[in-house]
């Protein structure tokens, strides 16, 4: 099922309707207050690490002396000081920057995490080789700032909006799920092989013949103790078995327009069915999809509820426990010319908020992380993840206008 205009109205209204509301509705939000939870905020330092416009990055431990880096376009910064070093080409293209996705893993299984990395045009999933500690053992000097080796691991049918590791089996061993931003492209998982030659490779299993589209999340849809994939057509019901014997079976009630590459499955209201959290990638708002009771045939039943219709384009989004009550927030920014131009709102200023979520109340509460005027956005791929070790999750934001960390500092 594809989303059809009449869809889109019925859930969302007219983009000229979503444009009044941001006038009308910015500090109100539809049940979104700009106020702290209790009359509280976290506070948050900020660092600026790159003005290299990418949007993505990942965080991972590369030179293993046991502190966090972050990898971010053509450079890898190394933790605790976040020095930056060039690892592979300034790979930059005329309307959209070539990076879609960086992901860290040891792909050769010699002990050392290489990064691997796909692209928006791009019809092929790269892996590049940590040196580790070659040089030193070759007594040589290691020249960091040389690229690492570049090694083709499969063709893919390009035109990806992303790509995720995510470990289906439960073996241990991730897959690498793709996300393709034409909806008719068939949903595929790359599991990891050898090639003819013994190098590392990846081959393709069609996990949605029906299509995929923007976005996706995992998360168990219909409560049968098994995890699901749902992207923009729809969902796709995981059978019970080898999850990888055949494709899975579709079901269309879940489809979002444009959905947040990735969004996020969870349950909200604690009543036993998960819901479905996510932004208009490309368009007005934060929105929640409660899940209701299904129909006798098992068909899922949603009630959407409105987080935030005061900003646009909140093209990733997640949620972690920030300040360590228990409970997650939600965290999400605008992704600046997410279509070089071409979405609503696009000259608005840029901010990064965190959203509290009151489980008695069933509403979200904004916060700011970076408030418009600072100039400091949220791109595709970012990470939440303690960075200096103090037990409080910090923040990378990847943009075109550079990358920052945020130190979360608790409520000071």
């Amino acid at each position: 099922m594809k989303t059809t205009p009449e869809l889109q109205r019925r859930f969302f209204g007219s983009r000229s309707t979503c444009a009044v509301w941001i006038v009308l509705l910015s500090l109100m939000a539809s049940g979104a207050s700009p106020n702290g939870k209790a009359g509280k905020s976290l506070k948050f330092t900020k660092k600026h690490l790159m003005v290299n416009p990418y949007e993505s990055c990942t965080v991972a431990d590369l030179n293993r002396d046991g502190k966090l880096d972050i990898v971010y376009g053509a450079y890898w910064f190394a933790g605790p000081d976040f020095v930056p070093r060039t690892f592979r080409p300034n790979h930059v293209a005329k309307e959209y920057l070539r990076a879609n996705s960086d992901h860290a893993y040891d792909v050769d299984k010699d002990g050392w995490l290489d990064v691997m990395a796909g692209g928006w045009g791009e019809d092929g999933i790269y892996w590049y080789k940590n040196p580790g500690n070659s040089a030193k053992e070759s007594g040589k000097p290691w020249e960091m700032h040389q690229p690492w080796e570049a090694h083709l691991l499969s063709k893919t049918r390009g035109n990806m909006e992303m790509f995720a590791l995510h470990d289906f089996d439960n073996d241990g061993t991730p897959e690498l799920h793709s996300a393709s931003f034409r909806e008719q492209n068939p949903v595929e998982v790359w599991r990891f092989t050898k090639g003819a030659d013994g190098a590392p490779a990846l081959e393709p299993f069609v996990l949605g013949v029906e299509g995929g589209g923007h976005g996706f999340a995992f998360g168990d849809v219909n409560g049968d103790g098994r995890e699901d994939v749902l992207c923009e057509v729809g969902w796709y019901e995981r059978p019970a078995g080898d999850p990888f014997a055949k494709p899975w079976k579709f079901h269309s009630e879940t489809a979002l327009p444009d959905p947040s590459c990735p969004f996020v499955v969870k349950d909200l209201n604690k009543d036993g069915r998960v819901d479905i959290i996510f932004g208009r990638a490309h368009d007005v708002g934060l929105y929640w999809w409660e899940q209701q009771a299904p129909k006798q045939d098992g068909t899922t039943v949603w009630k959407r509820h409105v987080i935030d219709e005061s900003w646009t384009q909140a093209h990733a989004i997640s949620m972690a426990d920030l300040d360590g009550d228990g409970e997650e927030e939600l965290i999400a920014g605008k992704c600046i010319w997410a279509h070089n131009g071409g979405d609503p709102g696009v000259s608005d200023p840029p901010a990064i908020y965190y959203y509290s979520w009151n489980s008695s109340t069933l509403k979200f509460t904004r916060h700011t992380i970076a408030a418009p005027g600072e100039n400091i956005a949220l791109g595709r791929q970012y990470s939440v993840v303690d960075l200096n070790g103090d037990g409080r999750p910090d923040l990378t934001a990847p943009s075109r206008l550079g990358l920052w960390v945020f130190f979360n500092q608790g409520y000071k």
